[in-house]
């Protein structure tokens, strides 16, 4: 996707940050090097999914190209499962990581993070019988809470809720089915997801879209990548600078958007 002017005026002072023949890190492949390989789970609309092509598209693919574009490089997307994603970028199989990662103490162990774009929050899609209101209803209340594995609504809940039996699942859209169904009486995953899932499920849940607690996601890269680090928070800047995110936004969010305006909730993008 081609940049607008705005933006490439926005990102030429990016540019000077280094060459434009930077090599990744361990990438050891010189077939790679002007080639940015980003690393998602297409799994999350509408940041990262398949088109009706099944091809890449979602806003995190958007991010990618124009990402690759300011380092002068190509891109390959990689679709990666969600729980082999760090080793991937850890083991130099991806570059970076684009895919509405959270960043948190414990990954940023691991790995290294640019500055945040996104700030999202926990919440809960409830039954539409639930007498659950909010997350004060949930501790000792023997709920049956519904959790992607390895999220960090995963983590919260592990760490946060007592007296709660925990349905620990791989897929988030087996976590709403839980609740349409009735055999978990809430989901806890980010207000994004949840608004969706209520959507496909209206009849039989209610979004709680107030957020338990707020997260800030950004792009994951490998330890010691300083300068490449250094020229994504330069793409960043310029990108939120021109206006590209809130044109995302409207191509395609525009409905979340106005929702959550409607309901007092922050939107997302920073």
């Amino acid at each position: 996707m081609s940049l607008s002017k705005n933006f490439r005026r926005a990102v030429a002072s990016a540019a000077l940050l280094g060459s434009l023949a930077l090599g990744l890190a361990s990438c050891g492949d010189g077939s790679r090097e002007d080639t940015l390989v980003v690393g998602m789970e297409m799994a999350y609309p509408p940041f990262e999914m398949r088109g009706a092509d099944n091809r890449p598209d979602g806003i995190s693919v958007r991010m990618a190209e124009s990402l690759a574009e300011s380092l002068g490089k190509g891109l390959r997307i990689e679709d990666v499962a969600w729980d082999g994603i760090i080793p991937a970028l850890q083991s130099g199989k991806i570059d970076v990581i684009i895919s509405s990662m959270t960043r948190t103490e414990q990954r940023a162990r691991s790995i290294d993070f640019s500055d945040g774009y996104v700030t999202n929050g926990l919440c809960m899609l409830a039954g539409s019988e639930s007498t659950i209101r909010s997350v004060d209803d949930l501790p000792e209340s023997n709920a049956r809470v519904a959790v992607k594995s390895g999220t960090t609504g995963h983590v919260w809940a592990t760490e946060s809720l007592e007296g709660v039996e925990l349905i620990v699942l791989d897929d988030a859209s087996m976590c709403a089915l839980e609740v349409a169904q009735g055999k978990a009486d809430v989901f806890v995953y980010d207000q994004i997801s949840i608004y969706q899932h209520w959507k496909r499920h209206a009849d039989k849940t209610r979004a709680i879209l107030q957020p338990i607690r707020e997260e800030t996601w950004a792009i994951g890269l490998r330890k010691g990548e300083d300068e490449l680090r250094g020229r994504v928070n330069a793409w960043l800047k310029g990108f939120r600078e021109a206006g590209e995110f809130d044109r995302l936004a409207e191509r395609y969010m525009a409905e979340e958007k106005r929702t959550f305006d409607e309901m007092g909730v922050p939107f997302i993008f920073h």
